[in-house]
């Protein structure tokens, strides 16, 4: 069967609409005197752009992939054998259990607000009481993507929407040199996830939904379930290459299965709960076993009174700080019953009737 790529909605950038955007990045004039100079750099920009030269310092893939000849991204290559790596201190007995914290506030006193988030805070609860657990904590601070310099978890471009196999592990669409598009934090964090035997996320309501900064991390881990490790079989990003692979049988690999989770949203007016559900959904999806009810929390802090008082209204709710200790606690526990095989899902090893 033939299924056309469907082409026609990219735009085009003219050299001097290249060269606007270019400059804005020295507006300060403190740059005045190397004006010449951003001017050739801005040249080799354009020329990097204009050509595509997306992974500009690439290694052959080896032994061990489709086509070992094919040139890889260094990076991209770089960043896998670092995850295969995680993986294998993962599934080994003798690894020190870990869990990863994950604050998903984008607010922290080293940006705009001034003052820190009350996920923050609530993370560093989680984060006492999984290591009174005796769990290895890592802490993952999404805010940071608003606090340090050219920090970025880029947009998801939805690859999979096209075929499986054309979204790789790890995601190979960044960085894009010639685009620009680099500083990419979706390196590291693959890899936190990866060495992680639980995953704690704390996350404020916004809009009815999870914050923006945890729904680019969600977004991006699409490749954590079904991605395709081996790039080499559709050569890059040839869209026809992974139609005919995915028509001829994918098996949706789903490289983070078997990892404990819990959630925790708070909000003040309303959202929680969809919030919350919706996170839950998606971490079963991939493969992700629940901690157990109290790991599932959802709570409104300083319900319907002014945001000048909430840190003082979570002063005062000892009960929500509390239950966040109980849902850290749930985490931990939960990681050492499926490290030692007491702990699986009720659907384990039985066939799915849909392979997506």
């Amino acid at each position: 069967m033939t299924t056309p790529v469907r082409t026609g909605q990219a735009q085009s950038m003219s050299r001097q609409q290249f060269g606007e955007r270019f400059r804005r990045r020295f507006v300060d004039p403190a740059f005045d005197a190397e004006r010449e100079a951003i001017a050739r750099l801005e040249e080799i920009a354009w020329q990097a752009f204009h050509e595509g030269r997306k992974a500009p310092v690439t290694v052959k893939a080896g032994p061990g992939f489709a086509d070992p000849g094919y040139d890889l991204s260094r990076e991209w290559r770089d960043t896998q054998l670092r995850l295969q790596a995680a993986q294998r201190e993962w599934a080994e007995a003798a690894t020190p259990s870990r869990v990863l914290v994950v604050n998903a506030s984008p607010r922290n006193d080293g940006s705009c607000p001034g003052e820190m988030s009350k996920t923050w805070r609530l993370t560093k609860i989680a984060r006492s009481a999984c290591e009174a657990e005796g769990m290895a904590v890592d802490v993952l601070d999404l805010s940071r993507l608003t606090s340090d310099y050219d920090r970025h978890i880029h947009p998801c471009k939805g690859c999979v929407s096209t075929a499986m196999p054309l979204c790789h592990w790890p995601c190979s669409c960044y960085p894009n040199h010639a685009a620009g598009q680099t500083n990419d934090w979706m390196a590291e964090i693959y890899e936190q996830w990866v060495r992680a035997h639980g995953v704690l996320l704390l996350t404020p309501v916004h809009w009815y939904q999870a914050s923006s900064p945890l729904k680019l991390m969600m977004d991006r881990l699409v490749c954590a379930d079904g991605g395709n490790p081996d790039p080499t079989r559709t050569q890059g990003k040839k869209a026809e290459l992974a139609r005919e692979i995915e028509l001829q049988g994918w098996d949706y690999p789903k490289h983070l299965a078997g990892r404990v989770y819990g959630v925790v949203v708070h909000g003040d007016v309303a959202g929680a709960d969809g919030t919350r559900r919706a996170l839950s959904d998606w971490l079963d999806w991939m493969g992700l076993l629940d901690a157990g009810f109290g790991a599932r929390l959802e709570r409104y802090i300083g319900y319907y009174e002014p945001y000048a008082t909430s840190h003082e209204a979570l002063d005062a709710n000892a009960c929500v700080q509390e239950e966040v200790r109980v849902a850290a606690r749930a985490v931990a526990r939960g990681v050492g019953q499926i490290r030692a095989g007491r702990l699986h899902a009720g659907d384990e090893n039985l066939p799915r009737p849909r392979s997506k």
